[in-house]
């Protein structure tokens, strides 16, 4: 028999994953959504999507325009970011050290870990070219057609990476995109023979990228990136850039290491 007490703890654990995840829906619209934009994304009913937004707007976690009628991630969750970043080693000196990296392939830069099934960019350098890759921090984006996600996929402990083979969702983000499971684990397997893993128009037409893994006491913990447009950038182009990256994840797990 269940008491009125552990009905009333479900119903607040059920409000608190209900608002958490209309925060990360608000997390994919960078530039505010209306109430009813987001109640119908996210299946609640519009008056449970205004209160739950009331809520996180009260805390600080979202912001509430007026003007536009929009709502959109509040300074609370920057707070929460700029210390989620220091944790990790992703402040500070990491920066520079992917300018530098910038500066000798004149091309983007990109910093990202996984979280769950997704890796979420937390740092990016843009090329100095006009026309430059841009991965905007704290966006995510899939695993199984990105360089930095069969990187993040590869390394992995034996029990994650067997788990992420067998269950993340291999969608067709492109023509290009691997969404044949067998050979997405043949990919990864060579990813961890060469030590690097290519995208080449997996992700985005005309977007090609090379990624190395980032270890901090023999485990990986972010994959380091070299983006660039196709038209400039070949494979065997970016492959140039291996050495470089590798000098780059080592100098990055050198400063993550002291966080």
């Amino acid at each position: 028999m269940t008491d009125a007490t552990d009905n009333g703890a479900g119903r607040t654990q059920d409000m608190v994953g209900k608002a958490l995840s209309l925060l990360t829906l608000l997390g994919e619209h960078p530039h505010g959504a209306v109430a009813s934009a987001l109640a119908r994304e996210s299946g609640f009913p519009l008056s449970t999507a205004h209160r739950l937004l009331g809520i996180l707007v009260r805390e600080g976690f979202a912001k509430f325009e007026q003007t536009t009628r929009q709502y959109a991630v509040g300074i609370r969750i920057f707070e929460l970011a700029q210390s989620v970043s220091v944790a990790y080693g992703f402040a500070g000196m990491t920066r520079p050290i992917l300018e530098e990296l910038s500066a000798i392939t004149k091309e983007a830069s990109l910093l990202t870990v996984r979280d769950n099934d997704r890796q979420l960019y937390v740092q990016t350098i843009a090329g100095p070219q006009q026309v430059s890759v841009n991965g905007e921090p704290g966006r995510h984006g899939p695993l199984h057609c990105t360089a930095v996600g069969k990187v993040l996929t590869a390394f992995a402990v034996d029990s994650v990476r067997e788990q992420l083979l067998a269950s993340i969702s291999l969608d067709a983000c492109s023509p290009n995109s691997i969404t044949d499971r067998a050979a997405f684990r043949v990919e990864i397997e060579k990813v961890r023979r060469l030590g690097y893993a290519i995208a080449d128009e997996e992700h985005e037409l005309g977007i090609r990228a090379i990624a190395v893994p980032v270890f901090v006491h023999g485990e990986v913990v972010a994959a380091l990136a070299t983006a660039a447009p196709a038209y400039r950038a070949s494979v065997e182009r970016l492959e140039e850039y291996v050495p470089h990256l590798h000098e780059t994840a080592r100098s990055l797990a050198t400063v993550m290491a002291l966080q």
